[in-house]
């Protein structure tokens, strides 16, 4: 079975190399970025199956999905969040009003990331 390719885009270089590891160990291919500026290939083929993205402000958030649904057309998003807290609400109805298929509050947790990621990926 192939691996399913993960694009993660965080700013905080600390915490891309942590999900680049976590995820990486966990048998995922990814491919990690600090913003959204190098898109990557237009070719549908080499999509990744997942965009994780940090998302400094829920509120604004409709802007930076549009931005990888224009790259990433095909691809699920999980957004993260350290403005989402949780007690706020579900990920889950946070999710479905931004359009998305998945918000992680940060902090997080290896389990809790690999959880989200694993409900993100699971068909619909």
């Amino acid at each position: 079975m192939q691996q399913q390719r993960i694009l993660v885009v965080e700013p905080d270089e600390q915490i891309l190399g942590l999900l680049e590891r976590w995820l990486g160990e966990a048998g995922y291919s990814v491919v990690a970025e600090s913003s959204l500026a190098s898109p990557g290939s237009a070719d549908p083929e080499a999509d990744p199956r997942l965009v994780i993205i940090d998302v400094p402000d829920p509120l604004h958030a409709d802007r930076i999905i549009e931005s990888v649904r224009q790259v990433h057309a095909s691809s699920v998003i999980l957004l993260l969040s350290a403005r989402f807290r949780r007690g706020m609400g579900s990920s889950s109805s946070a999710a479905r009003q931004l359009g998305v298929r998945n918000v992680l509050p940060k902090p997080f947790t290896r389990d809790e990331l690999l959880t989200a990621v694993g409900e993100s990926l699971a068909d619909p």
